[in-house]
């Protein structure tokens, strides 16, 4: 019988370790994954932001931000971002 993991517990083994997020709108961010709340709020370090315009992709480099966890849509461990 296979082991079932909680979503939570899935986001407290990537503490460490780079995740991509895929925010609600034109917004994504890549960054090493510091720490997380029960909302899913996370906080990143090393973050690269990735904004889709019709330019093209603008990259901006963070040290630190904040993600609210309402604005989340999808994570990816393990990924350096959308050109990995």
């Amino acid at each position: 019988m296979a082991s079932q993991i909680l979503p939570l517990e899935l986001i407290d083994r990537c503490i460490g370790s780079k995740i991509w997020v895929v925010m609600k709108g034109d917004r994504e961010f890549s960054g090493t994954l510091l720490g997380f709340d029960d909302f899913v709020n996370m906080v990143l370090e090393d973050v690269t932001e990735f904004e889709i315009t019709a330019e093209g992709i603008k990259q901006t480099k963070l040290s630190q931000t904040l993600l609210n966890g309402n604005n989340i849509c999808m994570l990816i461990p393990g990924s350096s971002g959308p050109d990995s």
